[in-house]
């Protein structure tokens, strides 16, 4: 007895005999194609297949930090050093980790797991941010913040041996990164910061791997991840926006969404949120609608208080002509000095074309005062 032909193989039979009807058509089609885990370079299906929520699971498409961050994104959170990134991931992450949404920006449903990388603060320095000692009214008990189990930090084992495996350094820890992801189960990462994870200072080649293998994994865990990254020096008086970013070019075109924090000028103490980048949903907190928020600790949980929301320009450094004529002069005592065009910029927050426009007015404005001394 001969083993019956495989589906496909009896309609390549048929359509030698006669031409097939459409169903047997889509039919032939649909047997044909490659299953989605064949392990090809590409997954291969029609334009309309795409558009079936069915396959994203139920929640896809929803938020985790209000439109500043949506579940399957991959983001960035960037800002100045001392400006609360850490402070600000570790309370999306707990929020997430509660169910609990943050703010009035929406986001969270059920209780998840998130895994934070820490690779800023040592024990001593996380510990006394979610501690009371030493903090809050003298009522309040001294305690650590109860964080819910879901929420799980992970540090450099600092006696780890197995780097000598791989390649490279960076091969290493994306290794680790996805052997922890298998092992938990969760879904939600958070990485403190990219610097630690790059191969490279700041080489567009060391941004273009480390970004390119974060999507992989994105793609292949589904994951949500959130990447914390700093800012070079900026100019107080510019709003912020994705060039204030270090490896701006590559890093953002690799992001799904960003947003940065800021500093106020003109109000001590306050920060504000700012969307630079959004696929997933709209601009709701552009320059015209920030959100506005300070750095809190009643008790033992370091934490953004948001107040509401806010114009960028209102918290942008003025910028007046008797702050000009001192930056100015700030150029001039420097480039004076020896210092270079960049190292002034750097030194300054002004941009290098700026620093090279004031030095050579002040220049030329040398020249002409000495020209009118001799006569």
């Amino acid at each position: 007895m001969t083993s019956a032909r495989p589906a496909e193989i009896e309609l390549i039979r048929s359509m030698s005999r006669k031409p097939l009807s459409a169903k047997q058509n889509n039919q032939l089609n649909e047997l044909l194609r490659s299953p989605d885990d064949s392990g090809d370079a590409f997954i291969m299906k029609p334009a309309a297949d795409w558009l079936q929520t069915t396959a994203d699971g139920p929640q896809a498409g929803a938020t985790l930090f209000g439109d500043l961050w949506y579940r399957d994104e991959l983001c960035i959170l960037f800002a100045d050093t001392n400006m609360g990134k850490s402070v600000l991931a570790v309370q999306i992450g707990d929020s997430l980790s509660r169910g609990e949404p943050l703010w009035d920006l929406g986001g969270a449903g059920q209780p998840e797991k998130v895994l934070y990388f820490d690779f800023e603060l040592s024990a001593t320095q996380f510990r006394k941010r979610y501690s009371s000692e030493g903090y809050g009214p003298a009522c309040l008990p001294a305690g650590n913040y109860n964080f819910a189990p879901g929420f799980t930090r992970l540090v450099f084992n600092p006696h780890a041996d197995g780097a000598r495996k791989f390649a490279s350094y960076a091969d290493y820890l994306n290794n680790a990164i996805e052997n922890v992801l298998v092992a938990s189960g969760a879904r939600i990462l958070i990485i403190d910061n990219i610097t630690c994870l790059r191969s490279g200072t700041e080489a567009a080649t060391s941004a273009v791997s480390l970004m390119t293998k974060l999507q992989a994994i994105k793609q292949q865990y589904g994951l949500s991840i959130l990447v914390l990254a700093h800012t070079p020096k900026r100019n107080p008086a510019k709003p912020i926006n994705r060039n204030d970013l270090q490896g701006s070019k590559m890093l953002i075109n690799f992001a799904d969404s960003a947003f940065a924090i800021g500093e106020s000028q003109t109000n001590n103490g306050l920060r504000y949120l700012k969307q630079i980048k959004q696929r997933s949903g709209r601009q709701i907190y552009g320059a015209e609608n920030v959100c506005i928020c300070r750095m809190v600790k009643p008790s033992n949980f370091l934490h953004f208080e948001f107040t509401g929301h806010g114009h960028e320009a209102s918290h942008l450094l003025h910028y007046t002509e008797q702050q000009r004529k001192l930056t100015e002069d700030r150029i001039g005592q420097l480039h004076s000095q020896g210092h270079s065009l960049r190292a002034i910029a750097a030194e300054t927050g002004i941009s290098h074309a700026t620093v090279f426009r004031v030095v050579r007015r002040l220049g030329r404005e040398t020249l002409v005062n000495s020209i009118c001394g001799e006569q």
